[in-house]
């Protein structure tokens, strides 16, 4: 299998620096290619979001780059993977958490990583930002680990009500903000030909679901050129609906 990828990062109306971060490696093994694809939504006052989200994207490519090539030699590499991304993240949660104390500052990010092993994948999940699959169907591959998503879960709002609530960007937890975090990982099988999205929240939030499964068909996607200018032209619909965040997509095509 092998990758091709499109992303797009846009500052937005509002803001006055761009704190998100994204990641695109691949490499080549003798078994095939394998990727990593990271998207960061950064927080904090002045350039602190940025500062966080930058320093989970090389800690992450520095992991990607070191560590997992002596993982992949191991025969059971694939029952060792969710707990070395794990511990590659709480030590990264840890530098952040005690930079910002230091510095008597707050800081934090989010985190949605995506780890495509041959024919497996894994998604490590901190905060908002998103995962999906796009095929056959469109599904989401994560939950928002945010006070409306919880309310959401417990019946107390409706999916139209948490759509628009004013508490949508309260986080339950992000990178660096506290000593606990609570590591979400999943894994799934990869099919030849499955496009997978991820995405901040400045993206999901005017851009629905089923413009989504329209605009973003993998069929529609021979090059990467064209993939690119698909994100562009839907990063700027979300601006022209007064979108005030920043707003970041990345596109992982399994050809």
């Amino acid at each position: 299998m092998a990758f091709q990828v499109a992303y797009h990062t846009d500052i937005g109306i509002k803001k006055k620096t761009n704190q998100d971060g994204l990641l695109l490696k691949s490499a080549k093994t003798p078994e095939g290619e394998v990727g990593l694809f990271i998207i960061c939504d950064g927080m904090g006052g002045l350039s602190h979001g940025e500062l966080a989200s930058a320093t989970v994207i090389r800690g992450m490519s520095d992991w990607f780059d070191n560590e997992l090539p002596e993982l992949l030699e191991l025969a059971n590499f694939e029952k060792e993977i969710p707990s070395k991304l794990e511990d590659r993240v709480r030590e990264l949660n840890t530098k952040i958490l005690q930079y910002g104390e230091s510095s008597k500052i707050k800081l934090g990010t989010t985190i949605t990583a995506l780890l495509i092993l041959y024919k497996q994948y894994f998604i490590l999940q901190i905060g908002d930002s998103r995962a999906y699959s796009i095929h056959d169907q469109f599904v989401k591959l994560t939950e928002d680990q945010t006070l409306v998503e919880r309310e959401l879960q417990r019946g107390n709002i409706t999916a139209e009500q948490a759509r628009i609530d004013p508490r949508r960007n309260v986080l339950l937890q992000c990178v660096g903000a506290t000593k606990d975090i609570k590591v979400v990982i999943t894994k799934g099988e990869v099919q030849q030909g499955t496009m997978y999205m991820l995405c901040t929240d400045g993206f999901y939030h005017e851009i629905t679901d089923q413009e989504m499964h329209t605009h973003l068909n993998p069929l529609h996607f021979t090059e990467e050129t064209t993939m690119k200018n698909k994100l562009e032209q839907l990063v700027e619909l979300a601006k022209n609906r007064q979108e005030t965040d920043n707003i970041s997509v990345l596109l992982a095509k399994v050809i």
